[in-house]
C-alpha cells in the first residue's frame, strides 16, 4: 500500500511540472490558434537564466527567479514581435512550421550558453523530506504542487479581472470581433508569449533542481505534448487534468512494470512511452481531447 501511495504522490509532483509546461502551450493556442512547438526551447532558455543568475552571479534563488522571469518574458515578446508578427494572416500550418524552426534555433543558443556538462542548480527547495503515513515527500515536490496552484490561481484571476486578461479572452473567442471592439490583438499575442515563456521557466526550474539542468530537459518537456492533446488544446482545466492522467500513468508504470514478468519484454524505459500511448487512446475516442472545444466546419 505504501508503494502505491508513494507512486501516486510522485505522480502528482510530476504532474505539476507537466502542467506548468502544458499551460504555456494552451495559452498561446487559445490566443493565436497556433501550436507552439518552441515551448521546450523556451524551457531550456528560461532555466538557463535562473541558473546563470543563481550560480554564476551568486544571487539568492528568489532574486534569480525574478530576474529570470523578466528575461524570459522579454524573450517571449521579442520572439513574437520579430518572428511571428510578420506571419499574421498566413496559414496556421506555416506558422507552426516557423515555431519548429524557432525551437531549433533557441535550443542551439541555449545549449551553447550552457555547455555540454550538467549544470548544477542545487536544490533550492531544500534536501529534506517529509514522512506522512509512510510516504516520503521531498520539499521540491511540495514546492512544485504549491507553485502550480499559485500560478493557476493568478492566471485565472488575471483572465477574469484584469483588462488585458479580458482582452485575451475576447481575442481567443473571436479575433475579428475583438478588433472591432478596440482590443489590441497584437498586444494580446505578445503577452501570451511572455506568459508562456515564464511558465516554461518554472517548468525548467523544477526539472533541473536537485538532479542538475542539462539538454535532456527539453526531451522531458516534450512529454507535455501528450498532456495538451489529452486535456484539449484550448483548455486550462484540460491541461491540469491531462497532466495528472499522463503523469500518474507514467509513474505507476515505472513503479509496477518490473513486478509483472509478462511486461518485462517492453524494457525498463517503457514508462517514457506511456504518455504517448495514453494520448493515442484518448484521441481514438475524443479527437479534441477531454476538455477541448469541438469545431465543426462546413465543406
Amino acid at each position: 500500500m505504501n508503494q502505491f501511495l508513494q507512486a501516486i504522490t510522485n505522480g502528482f509532483s510530476l504532474a505539476a511540472i507537466y502542467a506548468l509546461i502544458a499551460l504555456g502551450f494552451v495559452i498561446i493556442y487559445k490566443s493565436t490558434q497556433v501550436f507552439n512547438f518552441a515551448q521546450p526551447a523556451l524551457l531550456l532558455l528560461g532555466g538557463y537564466w535562473v541558473l546563470y543568475f543563481g550560480t554564476v552571479w551568486g544571487w539568492p534563488f528568489e532574486f534569480a527567479i525574478l530576474a529570470g522571469a523578466v528575461f524570459a518574458a522579454v524573450t517571449g515578446i521579442i520572439i513574437e514581435r520579430t518572428t511571428l508578427r510578420p506571419m499574421v494572416g498566413k496559414p496556421v500550418f506555416a506558422v507552426a512550421i516557423v515555431t519548429i524552426g524557432l525551437n531549433t534555433v533557441i535550443t542551439i543558443i541555449a545549449l551553447d550558453l550552457m555547455g555540454v556538462e550538467i549544470r548544477q542548480m542545487g536544490d533550492p527547495w531544500g534536501l529534506k523530506t517529509v514522512l506522512i503515513g509512510g510516504v516520503t515527500i521531498a520539499h521540491r515536490q511540495i514546492a512544485a504542487i504549491v507553485t502550480v496552484i499559485v500560478l493557476v490561481s493568478l492566471l485565472l484571476a488575471f483572465f477574469k479581472y484584469s483588462r488585458m486578461g479580458l482582452a485575451m479572452r475576447a481575442a481567443a473567442f473571436d479575433q475579428e470581433v475583438a478588433l472591432t471592439q478596440g482590443v489590441s490583438v497584437r498586444s494580446v499575442f505578445a503577452i501570451s508569449w511572455a506568459i508562456a515563456a515564464v511558465l516554461a521557466l518554472f517548468g525548467g526550474i523544477f526539472l533541473g533542481s536537485g538532479i542538475g539542468f542539462e539538454r535532456s530537459a527539453a526531451v522531458s518537456a516534450l512529454k507535455a505534448l501528450p498532456v495538451v492533446i489529452v486535456g484539449g488544446l484550448d483548455s486550462i482545466t484540460g491541461a491540469l487534468v491531462g497532466a495528472v492522467i499522463v503523469a500518474q500513468a507514467e509513474m505507476l508504470t515505472a513503479t509496477y512494470q518490473s513486478q509483472f514478468a509478462w511486461l518485462s519484454w517492453l524494457g525498463q524505459g517503457f514508462s517514457s512511452v506511456v504518455p504517448y500511448l495514453v494520448m493515442f487512446i484518448v484521441l481514438l475516442f475524443r479527437p479534441y481531447g477531454l476538455f477541448g472545444t469541438k469545431e465543426v466546419e462546413r465543406v
